[in-house]
């Protein structure tokens, strides 16, 4: 039983992780940066890497030792729809990665370095995604969508 309650409490923990980090990416991002700027956005970058490494492991647990059985989520679609936007969302979330890992380092602070509008638009693309999944969940735990 305490297994279950830790798993549980990890995978919400890190959603708010991954939704935070999102939220302050959004507030952070702008036209033309500092390279100062673009360490700052980095460190949310961070944490939402990190959240949803933890939601991953977390999600597997649950899905496969301590949750409601393999069977519960695996014939749900509803679980494979928010499956499939986690991966979509991990993905999208590559190309912004590279971009500020890329740009936050160097001695000038000052200089202004244009973002992409990708990096910005896939940013919105995350947020819109990370909106969706928790009412997925929501129906997926009282069993719409099962098979």
């Amino acid at each position: 039983m305490i297994e279950i309650i830790l798993y549980r409490y990890l995978h919400f923990i890190s959603v708010f992780a991954i939704v935070g980090a999102i939220l302050a990416e959004q507030f952070l991002i702008s036209k033309t940066m500092t390279r100062r700027e673009i360490n700052r956005i980095s460190i949310a970058d961070g944490i939402y890497g990190v959240g949803a490494i933890l939601v991953l492991f977390a999600g597997i647990m649950l899905w496969f030792y301590v949750g409601k059985g393999a069977a519960f989520y695996t014939k749900n679609w509803i679980f494979h729809t928010k499956l499939t936007l986690f991966i979509l969302l991990g993905i999208l979330s590559i190309f912004p990665t590279i971009f500020f890992m890329k740009h936050r380092k160097g001695n000038d602070s000052a200089t202004l370095i244009d973002v992409p509008t990708y990096v910005i638009v896939l940013l919105r693309i995350e947020l819109a995604i990370i909106i969706i999944m928790p009412l997925l969940a929501t129906l997926m735990s009282i069993g719409i969508g099962s098979f």
